[in-house]
């Protein structure tokens, strides 16, 4: 955890002056509540056959499996962090990235933000339970900046190390929700990530050869897509894997890549 708190330390920008006074005053409030409720000792046995507490002494904090990738849809990173402190909104994500590279590290990575909204990834329904949220300053029609991705880089980097999640939980919005979401868009650089180890990749497809019996929705189902439309779960495979979303349809090409990526995931 010390290397996590030099990590915030080196992040740590505009989110603590006095503009955001209010909310940062309410944001200490809510986590003291939360303390306080993590503080008191367990209920008594339920059916009453013991009348002494006894507390385990293993536990820990339960940590995130999975890192959950946004672009923000709105005009500036300034419009982001008022959205991210209205309550009325409802919304918010762990950390927001400026087109300049600033990281705002907006809650603690053991709480859970609301990010994910009604999505589902293999038999996870709960993503904003087990997952850490990463919004980009992008109106979703725009390149993503070299900043941007360099500071993500970074901040990807940390959170592996420091809780030990796998290369293929580093996954896109629309990967948990394709009917509903298409961030972050199609400029992502998903290979890019999947180079340094966020995120799995396929290799080359022109030395796959596809089983007759190659059941596709079977394999979009072991990465982990949502397959109950078809058409939504194509449409984010193609998004994230081959950066375009014209087409719901698989070629022979998207089903190379699609086999050779499913092998990686089983």
């Amino acid at each position: 955890m010390r290397s996590l708190k030099c990590f915030f330390l080196v992040f740590l920008f505009s989110c603590s002056t006095g503009k955001y006074a209010a909310t940062n005053k309410s944001y200490k409030k809510q986590v003291k509540a939360f303390a306080k409720i993590i503080r008191e000792t367990p209920l008594k046995d339920s059916i009453a056959t013991s009348s002494d507490w006894v507390g385990t002494t293993n536990f820990g904090m339960r940590k995130p499996n999975f890192v959950i990738i946004h672009h923000t849809a709105q005009n500036s990173c300034e419009q982001t962090l008022q959205t991210f402190t209205l309550p009325r909104t409802q919304v918010s994500a762990h950390y927001v990235i400026c087109k300049d590279g600033t990281i705002h590290h907006m809650l603690n990575d053991y709480l859970r933000a609301w990010h994910a909204g009604n999505s589902r990834w293999g038999n996870l329904t709960d993503v904003n339970s087990s997952s850490i949220g990463i919004e980009i300053d992008n109106t979703g029609f725009e390149p993503f900046t070299e900043q941007q991705v360099n500071s993500l880089l970074i901040l990807l980097g940390a959170l592996k190390k420091n809780y030990g999640i796998p290369a293929a939980n580093f996954i896109g919005h629309s990967d948990i929700a394709p009917v509903r979401k298409v961030d972050p868009n199609v400029t992502f650089p998903w290979k890019t990530l999947a180079d340094k180890g966020f995120g799995l990749w396929y290799g080359d497809t022109s030395k796959v050869t596809v089983p007759q019996n190659f059941n596709h929705l079977l394999a979009l189902r072991i990465i982990g897509y949502d397959i109950r439309d078809t058409g939504a779960a194509i449409g984010a495979f193609k998004r994230h894997f081959e950066m375009q979303d014209k087409s719901k349809i698989l070629t022979d090409a998207d089903k190379k890549i699609l086999y050779d990526l499913s092998q990686k995931y089983q």
